[in-house]
């Protein structure tokens, strides 16, 4: 059964990522490293079905459908500082699987693990739920 993991973050975790904010090359190391294993131990199992990491949320655009028109805004949303940071689709035997390959992220180095994590089966497989 197919599961979407999603890692959580904001604008300030990808300043981190970038160095903006006093990170050593140590600590950007440690979290690459991490993050490499992670997807390593994945792939090699063969639960690792695709993964994406996504640019900063000043980069991104949201559409909204205003009086039939789409309106198109830039840079960060309103509603909320946090945005998905990135993704890990797996195929995996049970959502508790699912669910224990999420939590292994939470043993990520520096701010990684601070804003969360979510796991979304994929439609189509409701009924193995």
């Amino acid at each position: 059964m197919k599961y979407l993991i999603l890692a959580y973050g904001n604008q300030q975790d990808y300043d981190h990522l970038g160095g903006k904010d006093g990170a050593t090359p140590a600590e950007l190391a440690a979290i690459d490293e991490f993050l490499a294993g992670y997807t390593g131990a994945l792939a090699e199992s063969g639960e690792l079905i695709e993964t994406q990491g996504l640019t900063a949320p000043v980069l991104a655009r949201r559409l909204d459908l205003r009086d039939g028109v789409p309106v198109v805004t830039d840079g960060p949303f309103g509603e909320t500082e946090e945005v998905i940071a990135g993704y890990w689709m797996v195929d995996c035997a049970s959502f508790d699987r699912a669910t224990d390959i999420a939590a292994g992220l939470l043993k990520a180095p520096g701010r990684l693990s601070e804003a969360g994590v979510v796991v979304r089966p994929v439609m189509g497989a409701e009924s193995e739920l």
